[in-house]
């Protein structure tokens, strides 16, 4: 049995590191450090992480920084990265303008 299925089991202590200030999600600024701080505060799952410090939120969508936030949570659990799940993938929401919306004709469509 391992963490991931029993959160009882204990994973140690928070233990700084030298390259804990090392951004790894650019897009929101979150640092090594923050991930693993939040993985010692009870976070074990990608979703988990991605809901309390928002990495993967950003403008990339996690495409630079999801598989390095993988690997340091599987690295502070001690499973392997591929035992994680990943969290659900949305599309980036982008504001749309109400008449765009309320018009009958579409941008690029053929006019009759």
């Amino acid at each position: 049995m391992n963490v991931l299925e029993d959160r009882s089991i204990d994973i140690g202590p928070f233990v700084s590191q030298g390259d804990d200030e090392t951004i790894i999600c650019r897009c929101e600024e979150i640092s090594k450090g923050e991930i693993r701080k939040a993985v010692h505060e009870g976070m074990y799952t990608m979703t988990e992480v991605k809901r309390f410090l928002r990495a993967g939120m950003g403008l990339c969508q996690g495409q630079t920084c999801g598989k390095l936030v993988r690997s340091i949570i599987a690295r502070e659990l001690g499973v392997n990265p591929l035992d994680l799940e990943l969290p659900p993938s949305r599309p980036p929401v982008r504001p749309v303008k109400m008449d765009v919306l309320a018009s009958e004709e579409f941008p690029g469509a053929e006019k009759s």
